[in-house]
């Protein structure tokens, strides 16, 4: 397996895996749609994205969002989507992903790396504990749905 910075070639194969990450959280497909989303996040350099691919086949990605620490005056980096194919799960490939997210952030000597998931999905709760990622017990997250 090797990780890799997705560019614009990548775009092809990234979109499918990104539709399929859409549709898991109940999106209608729309290839298309991601493509351009993920082209113009990749020509902006609004977001990094990682991938994984295993002979010649693209099996996970990672996205992360750049954000900016007041207090601590550093950049920091919202770990937004990640996703692993499904006949591809449990073989270290979002592990890896997660590796090569945090030697960005040392790379970009960020503040910190910040994600979330969903309160019952145990088994990725449990991969991010052992990567060393800590659940914040001391901040609410509020949203507005704009």
């Amino acid at each position: 397996m090797q990780i890799t910075k997705a560019t614009t070639d990548h775009l092809p194969q990234l979109a499918v895996l990104f539709d399929l990450y859409r549709q898991h959280y109940e999106q209608q497909t729309d290839i298309e749609g991601a493509e351009q989303y993920l082209a113009e996040r990749l020509v902006q350099n609004e977001s990094v994205i990682y991938v994984a691919e295993e002979e010649g086949e693209m099996i996970g990605f990672t996205q992360l969002y750049p954000v900016f620490s007041s207090i601590g005056m550093k950049k920091a980096w919202i770990l937004n989507d990640l996703y692993v194919s499904e006949d591809h799960r449990r073989k270290g490939v979002a592990s890896g992903l997660l590796d090569a997210s945090q030697e960005l952030g040392k790379a970009t000597d960020a503040r910190y790396l910040m994600l979330q998931t969903h309160i019952d999905n145990a088994k990725a709760r449990a991969l991010y504990e052992s990567k060393g990622w800590k659940l914040d017990e001391e901040f609410y997250y509020y949203y507005l749905s704009i």
